[in-house]
């Protein structure tokens, strides 16, 4: 099984910037839902834990290795998209008629990365490790999650637009008797613990 963990908040998250390789820090609140992350897999049986490149998926991943006590490897696969020319900008202030040509075209943004390109290297990731014995866990970013989803629905890429991914949140794939399948999606339960724990 791939446990699909999303990255902690980071200041452009917060504050609705477009962000793919940008490379900020997770603020304090995505250092708590790290944290978070943590505990809620620290008593899964985790054989690998995988993490994108940047900053925040590493953060985000540390607290688990050190949780389960498995060392954290870094694999380039796991990148968000590249937004090229978007990258940094409110996501508000993009004109709605660039972003309905960016969806009727390939899904590229301008100088940025394809959704095709994107697919790809998700989809040689998820075939790798689903022949892996116990449980991974890849930190990783919204567009190859929701990528991944995808994959293991057999559907098209695009179908990420209808999908709403949260912040630390965790999506599971596993491999069912003839192809792969979606377990779960957006698991959030986990970063509300502390919340019922104080009521």
């Amino acid at each position: 099984m791939i446990v699909f963990a999303r990255h902690g908040q980071t200041a452009p998250n917060r504050d609705g910037l477009v962000l793919g390789r940008a490379d900020p820090e997770l603020t304090e609140e995505g250092h708590r839902q790290a944290a978070l992350l943590a505990a809620a897999l620290a008593g899964e049986p985790v054989a690998a834990i995988l993490s994108s490149p940047l900053l925040r998926a590493r953060q985000t991943a540390e607290p688990i290795g050190e949780a389960c006590g498995v060392p954290v490897v870094v694999d380039e696969r796991l990148v968000e998209i590249d937004w090229g020319a978007w990258e940094g900008r409110s996501t508000g202030s993009l004109a709605k008629a660039d972003v309905a040509r960016w969806k009727a075209d390939d899904g590229t943004a301008p100088e940025g990365e394809s959704l095709e390109s994107l697919s790809r290297r998700v989809d040689s990731f998820c075939r790798e490790q689903l022949d892996q014995d116990g449980l991974i866990v890849a930190v990783s970013h919204v567009s190859p999650i929701k990528a991944a989803a995808a994959w293991a629905m057999g559907v098209d890429g695009t179908v990420a637009w209808r999908m709403f991914l949260g912040l630390a949140s965790i999506t599971r794939i596993g491999q069912g008797r003839a192809s792969p399948v979606l377990l779960s999606f957006n698991e959030t339960g986990h970063l509300h613990v502390a919340e019922e724990r104080n009521r």
